[in-house]
């Protein structure tokens, strides 16, 4: 999770600032050597593969932020996310894999980081090679599983997170309802939020929010990866060498990377993404075969499909795209139910004559079953957009909400099919949803335009 900031430096290097000042910073980057002596690797494809491993490291965080972000307990210096990126040969792409941390694995013979033992391959939890041999048998591990050559080795902490994200100015995220974990404090209602660094800390680490557990949590780490890239690329830090320097420099002050991984390095790839946005990246998690798979003396995992994982890491090797081809900016937002079977009444809340033609319209255009005739509705002027819900219709409710970007959900017990939106001064567009497939797997694709509401 941490790791999603290292993937900014590349884009924010996309500014073409002068050597001289990343040269400079380049000092600050810990150095670690993973591929020290490794044999029988994966032949290379094309493109770069980046790993990369994000850490705990909260000894590096004050005691007041550890209270506030409840981030008590001691660091354990492991492992809990593990994402394979891959730059494409023109530099004109981002796939991001993510890789379950508690994924069955199979490690090669190897020495203990710790014990200095020798081992036999043996049966691990994904997560746990870092600690039993670290970043070189965590490398050699992935390499093993995916046959994907790695060619650089990037490690992120809690800290370099944080101060990234604040260094931009926080990063705007929007869900479609309430999020709530008390295990690490995150307390969001629904809407557009701009979190701040520990906001957002809270925001990819909580596995708590619902049943989907640790899958869940990847895909709010990847549409907050989005979401990073967004606001890199739209908030003129690009463009500033100053502010450039100082999220570089926020950056690289908690990271380890590979001793290749140099200032020369980035900045050539940097400026071969100047015109990287967030329609040019993509975002899936290895396909699974089975979830709770139990392993003798070492509990339950998540097994993969191995068929399907290996199309796909097929695809990473030969440099194609994970995500069909959609023209720009016509990807439709993906929700549970399908527009046709939501029952929409539509009310302007506003002074603004027509409005509620206006939405009523753009919702039928979009395959909302409207009523056709807006009405006005009663009191206070409306700043913002209302959706108005039976909670027994609540799915129905969150697919409409994500129609309409930054809008609020509001039960209301009784109400019936019938879901109500009262247009606010704040509504600009509806936004075109399409119907998850009943069977739709976690390891679906989704473009980085394509994160809405969730």
């Amino acid at each position: 999770m941490r790791a999603v900031t290292t993937l900014s430096v590349v884009v924010l290097a996309s500014a073409g600032i002068g050597h001289a000042v990343i040269s400079s910073l380049d000092a600050d980057i810990a150095r670690v050597d993973p591929f020290k002596d490794m044999k029988n690797r994966p032949r290379a494809g094309h493109g770069m593969n980046v790993l990369l491993v994000g850490t705990d490291g909260r000894d590096k965080i004050t005691p007041e932020e550890r209270k506030k972000y409840h981030l008590g307990g001691a660091p354990c210096h492991c492992t809990d996310t593990i994402m394979i990126v891959h730059i494409s040969a023109d530099r004109d792409r981002a796939s991001v894999v993510s890789l379950p941390r508690d994924s069955y694995a199979e490690t090669p013979a190897h020495t203990d980081a710790i014990t200095g033992q020798r081992h036999a391959g043996h049966p691990i939890k994904l997560n746990a090679a870092y600690a039993e041999g670290g970043p070189q048998l965590t490398v050699r591990t992935v390499e093993q599983m995916t046959h994907v050559k790695i060619d650089h080795y990037l490690e992120v902490d809690f800290t370099s997170f944080m101060k990234t994200v604040d260094e931009l100015g926080g990063v705007r995220i929007c869900t479609a309802e309430p999020l709530k974990d008390s295990y690490t404090g995150l307390d969001l209602p629904a809407g557009n939020h701009t979190l701040t660094g520990g906001e957002a800390l809270q925001y990819v680490r909580s596995r708590h929010i619902d049943g989907a557990s640790d899958l869940g949590r990847m895909k709010r780490q990847q549409r907050f990866l989005a979401a990073l890239v967004d606001r890199a690329t739209s908030s003129g830090v690009l463009l500033n060498p100053l502010r450039f320097r100082d999220v570089i420099r926020a950056v690289l002050g908690s990271v380890r990377a590979d001793t290749g991984f140099g200032a020369d390095e980035l900045l050539d790839l940097g400026r071969a993404m100047r015109t990287f946005s967030p329609s040019s990246s993509e975002f899936t998690t290895v396909p699974i075969g089975q979830m709770g798979y139990a392993v003798k003396g070492i509990g339950s995992t998540v097994k993969w499909d191995q068929a399907k994982a290996a199309q796909l890491f097929e695809a990473l090797r030969e440099d194609k795209p994970l995500a069909a081809h959609r023209p720009r900016g016509t990807a439709p937002v993906r929700v549970e139910v399908p527009p046709a079977q939501i029952r929409v009444q539509v009310e302007n809340g506003t002074p603004t004559a027509g409005l509620g033609r206006r939405v009523d319209a753009a919702l039928a255009a979009a395959g909302f079953r409207t009523t056709g005739s807006p009405l006005n509705a009663t009191g206070p002027a409306a700043a913002r957009t209302v959706v108005l819900y039976d909670p027994r219709w609540n799915r129905s409710a969150r697919s409409l909400a994500a129609a309409l970007p930054g809008s609020e959900l509001r039960p209301v017990p009784g109400q019936g099919p019938l879901l109500k939106v009262v247009a606010g001064t704040d509504f600009r567009q509806v936004r075109t949803v399409r119907a998850e497939e009943p069977d739709r797997p976690e390891s679906a694709v989704v473009r980085g335009n394509e994160v809405g509401c969730a």
